[in-house]
């Protein structure tokens, strides 16, 4: 598996804050503005849009200007990325604790 770790350590960094696990949650539902992200949340407009940028930034989020709007949205192939080398992790441990567990089921079985 070949990773860009760049993008990686961009992903998981942005993913580390909840504010904006939270702003991605809430894109599940479609596209959104801004303006749309802050309205629920007790932080200003300001703070919700540097934590967009920082989405944006990690190649999470895509900006598209609609005449004066600024519609946000999820990029959900780069999830996948991050997912991915979880998922890649998780075999290789997980095949390695098998080979572990193994090998002291023998070994008990011989004393």
């Amino acid at each position: 598996m070949v990773e860009d770790s760049t993008v990686l350590d961009r992903v998981y960094a942005a993913l580390a804050d909840p504010t904006r696990r939270a702003l991605l949650v809430t894109l599940r539902a479609g596209d959104a503005r801004i303006t749309d992200l802050a309205a629920p949340r007790p932080i200003s407009f300001a703070a919700v849009a540097r934590h967009v940028g920082v989405l944006e930034d990690a190649g999470l989020v895509h900006r598209e200007v609609r005449g004066r709007e600024h519609w946000l949205s999820v990029r959900p192939e780069t999830l996948r990325s991050a997912e991915d080398w979880i998922h890649d992790q998780t075999s290789f441990w997980s095949t390695r604790a098998d080979a572990l567990a193994e090998r002291l089921a023998r070994k008990r079985g011989r004393s």
